[in-house]
């Protein structure tokens, strides 16, 4: 068995047209344990879009920062450092992200 090592923070793509997604790992335990980098630059979800996932999430800010709108109507302003839990069936919209930087997050995923 071999350990794998890497850094959140290298290889960042700066100016991407989208989001840039990379899986970091991925587990099976009782459910499925999924993880990986997201580098957004500027993006925000479309218009009258909204995560509904049955997955549990937890997200870090590892630099820049962002918002995410619940449906509940409260809107979570995230900087380097904060971390969000979204259980199954939290509805959540990306509203806005760091235009002057990339910002880098760090998400877990567990499936049931």
């Amino acid at each position: 068995m071999t350990a794998t090592r890497g850094n959140l923070l290298h290889d960042v793509p700066v100016h991407a047209a989208g989001e840039v997604f990379t899986e970091l790992g991925a587990w099976q335990a009782s459910g499925r344990v999924r993880i990986e980098r997201i580098v957004s630059n500027g993006q925000a979800s479309p218009p009258g879009f909204w995560y509904d996932s049955a997955d549990d999430e937890w997200v870090l800010v590892i630099s820049g920062s962002a918002a995410v709108a619940i449906d509940d109507g409260t809107t979570h302003t995230l900087g380097a450092g904060d971390w969000l839990r979204l259980p199954p069936g939290c509805r959540h919209r990306v509203a806005w992200t760091d235009g002057a930087q990339p910002t880098i997050w760090l998400a877990v995923h567990v499936s049931p």
